[in-house]
This record gives structure tokens, sequence and C-alpha cells, in this order.
């Protein structure tokens, strides 16, 4: 088994947890529990080889009882007439521990040794008929009537002296036989249980007691400081079950501590950002009473550029109020109305070409009649937010290189949807960024960046019912913005126009 240094173990999850006692304890966790059925399981085992064993000794015992009466009575025969002492048949009978020898030969039955005339008989067991189930149940009754009976029991002959020997015994000597038989399995089989269970119990316990204890004990002290990305549960390197499951709650983990780390990253912000956005509110209503100003400024350049620079701040205004009244993340839902797009790309490319540093080439194929149903200021702020990007990446790819940047923005519908097409003829978008492209602080493809621009575009597409989808391209990056129209509820209509009626007629 691989096992992970004490140092590691100690620098990344604390105290070894298995001298961390948990609740449940070991006698009373899976340790205790493993060991329990350990024990139980080879003691059934045990039972089940004693439940035959103790027959086939009784059978033994039996068979040798048999054997020592035919021996006796042969002796007997050796005798002329048969006539030997009361003395000598006593100490034969004792010797084969028994009462009453009778054997048959030629369809003739003789008692041999021993007087029945007085013995009340209790069972009488054929040993040449009984089967194995049947010599089970006769064991078991011998055990249950204490060695307090009178049997007889019968069996061939042997060496072919005769038809079958027939014995009659008291199952005194047999019932204690058969006890200090069954304490000795009873002893041999504890002890080898003991032992067995042992040694499983060891393997058990290093293979998977304790990696499911280590598992468990992480997650429990994972669950203490979730953020703390130390408390991550480290590989041990197995390639089994356990370590799949190491390595999945290692995944899990680290997602889990990410993510957090990057919720409270975005509580701070948006904190910091109802703070800026409450203070700038208050700066750019400075600037838009100076800024009007210039509207009464007769010199040509300064008509030109204030209508823009007025309609910059009114939105930097209207963008901060709406931040503070919908909860600092959360957009505000689109204000649809139908407008012409072409003259919305045009002040976007303005607005984002007065930051450019390069020289870029702007194309817009979009016609100038082309209608679009959506929010003015919601697709003002995609396109912008796009288009910046693609600045960025350009005027860093073309730094080095010949050529001339291009941005290129056309648009068509297709039934009640919108589609805007914005691509550009820079290196495209990595492979290790597409994951993650349109999550705040995770999709950034630019050292140092944020990756806002494109989660916000996000968000604002998907609040239209539409997206903003990364389309394949051979060259560039390509993005489309999906818009579909607005969809009138003329149900709702008439239901709202009913509800405004009633209530005209109830106020006259």
């Amino acid at each position: 088994m691989n096992e992970v240094p004490d140092t590691q173990e100690q620098r990344s999850h604390g105290p070894d947890p298995d001298a961390v006692s948990l609740k449940a304890g070991k006698l009373r966790g899976l340790s205790g529990k493993v060991f329990g059925l350990i024990v139980i399981f080879i003691m059934l085992g045990e039972v089940m080889i004693y439940v035959p064993s103790i027959s086939n000794f009784r059978l033994t015992v039996l068979g040798e009882r048999i054997a020592a009466a035919q021996i006796a009575s042969l002796v007997l025969e050796a005798t002329p007439d048969q006539m030997v002492s009361e003395e000598l048949k006593t100490e034969l009978l004792r010797n084969a521990d028994t009462l009453a020898v009778a054997l048959k030969r030629e369809d003739t039955r003789q008692l041999m040794l021993g007087d029945t005339s007085n013995l009340v008989l209790d069972a009488r067991y054929d040993l040449r008929v009984r089967g194995r189930m049947m010599s089970i149940w006769d064991a078991f009754m011998t055990m249950a009537s204490r060695g307090d009976r009178i049997v007889v029991v019968v069996d061939d002959a042997r060496h072919e002296a005769g038809d079958f020997t027939e014995i009659v015994i008291s199952e005194k000597p047999l019932y204690e036989a058969m006890v200090g038989y069954s304490v000795n399995i009873l002893g041999l089989s504890l002890f080898l249980s003991i032992l067995v269970a042992m040694f499983v119990y060891v393997a058990i316990d290093r293979m998977l007691v304790r990696p499911m204890r280590r598992i468990t004990w992480n997650m429990v002290h994972f669950s203490e400081n979730p953020e703390d990305s130390g408390r991550i549960i480290s590989h041990t390197g197995r390639h089994d079950e356990i370590g799949l499951a190491e390595s999945q709650l290692a995944n899990m983990q680290t997602e889990l501590a990410s993510m957090l780390q990057q919720k409270n990253h975005l509580a701070a912000l948006g904190l910091a950002v109802s703070k800026i956005s409450h203070d700038l509110r208050n700066m750019l209503a400075s600037a838009q009473l100076i800024s009007d100003r210039l509207g009464s400024v007769q010199d040509p350049t300064v008509q030109k550029l204030a209508p823009k620079l007025i309609g910059s701040i009114d939105r930097a205004i209207d963008f901060c109020a709406h931040t503070l009244k919908y909860g600092k993340a959360r957009e505000a839902p689109p204000r649809r109305e139908k407008f012409k797009l072409s003259p919305l790309i045009q002040e976007s490319f303005e607005t984002t070409a007065a930051r450019a540093a390069g020289n870029i080439m702007w194309h817009c194929d979009v016609p100038e009649d082309f209608v679009i149903d959506a929010d003015r200021e919601h697709m003002f702020r995609i396109l912008t937010n796009l288009c910046w990007n693609a600045v960025q990446v350009l005027e860093s790819y073309y730094e080095d290189r010949e050529g001339a940047p291009v941005i290129r923005v056309k648009a068509w519908r297709e039934g009640s949807i919108v589609t805007v097409e914005i691509k550009d003829n820079g290196p495209g978008v990595p492979e290790r960024a597409k994951a993650h492209l349109f999550d705040a602080f995770r999709g950034s493809v630019r050292p140092g960046g944020t990756g806002l621009g494109l989660a916000i575009s996000a968000e604002l597409a998907r609040a239209h019912g539409g997206e903003l989808r990364l389309v394949e391209s051979d060259a560039g990056a390509l993005f489309w913005i999906v818009i579909p129209d607005h969809i009138t509820d003329l149900a709702k209509m008439r239901s709202e126009s009913r509800a405004a009626a009633k209530g005209g007629s109830s106020s006259v």
C-alpha cells in the first residue's frame, strides 16, 4: 500500500487522522465492525465444519465399539464350548465398553456377551442404513440426551466374521467423548478465528479502513474551512477505487475552494463597485454641468465633440444609477425598442477608437436601414466590450508584425432572430481560455485581464433571451451576438387592457 510521508500529511492536513478519534470511536467505528464481522463469519464457517465433524466423530467411536465388541466375541468363540468365567465376560464387556454383544451368522442371531433382559432400550441405530443427514440428527440427539440413554447399535461384522454385529451400550461415555471433542473443536476454532481475523483485519485495515478514515477525516477537516486550499486532500498514488475516490474528492475540493474564493472576490468587488459608483455618480454630475456649457462654445471642433462627450457622461451616470439600483452585480432588465443598428455600431467604433493606440481599420457591413429590437444601451455595451477586447489583442499581436489590424461587423436577420457578427484578423482565442471564456475572472486571455467584458456581454445577451457565442474560425476571433425579437404576449395584453378598463369604470 502506498503511504503518504508523515511530513507531507502533517503539512497538508494537520495531525494524523489515525491519531484523531472521531465521535464513533474505533471500536464502534468501521474498524471494530470489520473485526467483529470477520470473527462472526469465521465462526459461522467453523460451525458449518463442526456439524458434520461431530457426526463423523460419533460414527468413528461407534465403529471402534463395534470392532472391540466383535474381538471380544471372537475371544469367547475361541474357548472350548464358549465356556469362560463370569469375571472374564465382565472384563471383555468392560474393555469393549458395551453392555451386551450379539452376532448374526448364517441366519442365526446369538447373544455372545451380556444380558439384556433387565435393560430398557431407548433407541436403535443401524449404521448400515443411516444417511448423512440422519447421522447428524443422531449426533445431536446424543448431545441432547446428555448420555442418559441405553441404545442398540448395529453394523456389518468385520472381516467376514458374520452378517452383522449388534451391541448395547450406554451413551454416557459416548456423550462425554463428544463433549470433549466439541470443547477441543471450539477452542481450536476460537483460536483460529481470532488469529485469522487479526491477519485479515490488519490487511483490511491498512488497505481499506485507514484510507477511508483518512478520506472521512479530510472531509470533516475541509468542511471546517473550505476556503483553505491547504486542507485539500493529497493523492496517495493508488490506482484502485480508493485512489479514484481521493482523486475525485481532491477535484471537488479544489473546485469548491476556487468557487468560494471567487465568490468572496466578487462580494468584495461588489462592495467596492457600490462605493465607487456612489462617489463616481457625484463626480460625473459635476462633469455633466461643465460639459453642458461646452454646447455654447462656437468652436467647430467643440461643437462636433461636445454631443459625444455629453452622451458618454449621461450614459456613465445612468449606468452608475442602475448599478446601485439593481444590487451591484445584477444587470437591469432590458428596455427594448426598435432602432437602427448601423449608427450604434458607428458610435461604438468611435468610442473604442478614441481609446486605441494603434491604427485599427473598422468595417461596418450593416445596412443603414437594418433594425433590431433590443435595449440600445445594452447593445452599445456589448459591442463596445467586444470591440475593445479585439483592439487590445490586435495591438499586441501586430506590434511586431506586418499588416493592418481589422475589425469587421455585420448583421443579418433570420425570421425573428438577429445575429450580429464581430470578427477580427488576430490570433484567435487560445484553447485554454475557451472552457471559461464567459466566466468572470476566469475567461481572460490577456495577462492582468479580468474577463469581465465577455462575462458582462454574455449576461446582457441572455437578458434579451439570446446568447453570445464564440464561433470556430480559420483566422482571428469570431463572435456572434444572437438577439431574438421581443414576442408580444397577446393574452397578457388583453388581460391587462380588461383590468385597466374595469379600473377606469369603477373610478367613475
